[in-house]
């Protein structure tokens, strides 16, 4: 697959340098959108707009959807090169969602621009959009779905479809709304058209209808979408009115989106854009305050350390140790931790569940400690020839390691309560908790045993 693509990259390069513009476009015409936007990315910068303008409009709008996931700073580039008014006519080919997600990540002066070249009735459904949160069902929504009154025929029904259909952005299922718009039910397609032509809408559809509320957070709808296994779920309002749909499609980019950002965060750091006007205000709003907090466990695990100086003096042998436990910890920790944040994000864990998880990860923690802190305690033993120092090291180890395991599972949980993305719980952060903890167990320990050792 590497070598296929080094052939078509070499090809392409070859085309574009000759200027071969017709051999370019029956070239990249093989391949899906997906294929033509990665190809995009490994692009000369100043070759990207040739290749694209190359492309069908059609098949333009799709590639410009797979770089919004793929590489934004592609449509950066883009923008600057082909000018606002050809990717004007572009975005006018797409999806308002997905048009709407594009939109909102330009400058506003160049999406205001866009929103003016734009026909009018496609501008006004991506401006509605841009109102709502980004990340919020509303922001991810469209605004081309299939709805049907509820007091027509299934024939009637139909013959709708056959007018509407072409615009909306998937026809898996209808939804029924009353005369002012609420939503009253849903129907399947392959229902719809089995079903007596003769029959009113109201009298076949599930009336129970699964529904997502415009301002819910968009990791909650990719839980709905993901629990029911749905293709789409509607977006009604606080008085049930049907606003629009969530695709399948839109929910596996939030998934992609929050869980990115999550391992980001896990690690105290955030995803960085080449285009962004502020990159470094960005890094360092993202990463100082847990730095900030780690260097101030340092400190205290450094006042921790000093209340151990007459022990370190009396046994060296007890710095041997040092590194391993609190290494130990923290790994330990950082499982839990990521454990805990991911069963919080796809639901597993709920914030009610705090004794029953936090138990749960106690026994893990204990079961783990025994079995390294045994291990590390002969090895201490034997190592310098001292059964109490292997008692100290080993117990240090099962108390670390257990504390670990709960501390990295409490930690997203109380974050989760307080409104806080659980995901903050960062690695920095509960390491640098964790060494203090386990510097308090080991000088503790090494003082009740000191005058055995000596």
């Amino acid at each position: 697959m590497i070598r296929e693509r080094e052939q078509l990259m070499q090809q392409l390069m070859e085309l574009l340098r000759r200027e071969k513009k017709s051999d370019i476009a029956v070239l990249i015409s093989q391949y899906q959108p997906a294929d033509i936007a990665e190809i995009l990315t490994e692009l000369e910068t100043h070759y990207r707009g040739t290749v694209f303008q190359l492309l069908s409009r059609e098949t333009a709008a799709m590639v410009l959807e797979e770089l919004e996931v793929l590489d934004e700073s592609v449509i950066f580039n883009l923008v600057e090169s082909l000018g606002a008014k050809y990717l004007a006519d572009i975005i006018n080919e797409m999806a308002s969602d997905d048009a709407a997600d594009l939109l909102g990540r330009l400058p506003q002066e160049t999406r205001e621009i866009i929103l003016e070249l734009m026909q009018h009735e496609e501008a006004v459904d991506v401006q509605e959009l841009l109102e709502y949160d980004v990340q919020s069902a509303g922001g991810i929504m469209t605004t081309e779905y299939v709805a049907i009154r509820k007091d027509i025929t299934a024939g009637r029904a139909i013959d709708v479809l056959r007018e509407i259909a072409p615009e909306a952005e998937t026809v898996y299922y209808v939804y029924v709304v009353d005369v002012k718009n609420k939503l009253v039910g849903v129907i399947t397609l392959r229902e719809l058209i089995v079903a007596n032509p003769h029959a009113l809408i109201e009298s076949i559809m599930h009336r129970k209808v699964i529904s997502v509320t415009v301002d819910m957070d968009q990791e909650e709808v990719a839980r709905v979408v993901s629990k029911y296994n749905f293709l789409a779920v509607p977006v009604v309002d606080k008085d049930n009115s049907l606003l629009g749909i969530i695709t399948v499609d839109d929910v596996i980019d939030v998934i992609y989106e929050e869980a990115s950002e999550d391992i980001y965060l896990l690690g105290g750091s955030t995803e960085l854009s080449d285009q962004d006007q502020s990159i470094m205000a960005k890094a360092l709003k993202s990463r100082l305050p847990w730095l900030f907090i780690t260097m101030l466990e340092g400190l205290i695990a450094g006042t921790v350390l000093r209340g151990l100086e007459r022990e370190l003096s009396a046994v060296v042998a007890l710095a041997f140790f040092i590194p391993l436990l609190t290494g130990m910890g923290g790994n330990v920790g950082t499982q839990s931790a990521t454990i805990a944040v991911r069963g919080l994000a796809v639901g597993q864990i709920d914030t009610g569940d705090v004794f029953r998880v936090a138990a749960r990860e106690t026994l893990t923690g204990i079961t783990l400690g025994l079995i390294n802190g045994l291990i590390v305690a002969v090895i201490a033993a034997l190592w310098q020839n001292s059964f109490v120092l292997g008692v100290i090291v080993g117990l240090a180890m099962l108390g670390n390691m257990t504390t670990a395991a709960l501390m990295g599972t409490l930690v997203p949980i109380a974050f989760k309560k307080w409104g806080i993305d659980p995901a903050v719980a960062s690695a920095p952060f509960i390491t640098a908790s964790i060494d203090i903890t386990g510097l308090l167990i080991y000088s503790t320990l090494a003082s009740f045993l000191i005058g055995f050792l000596l």
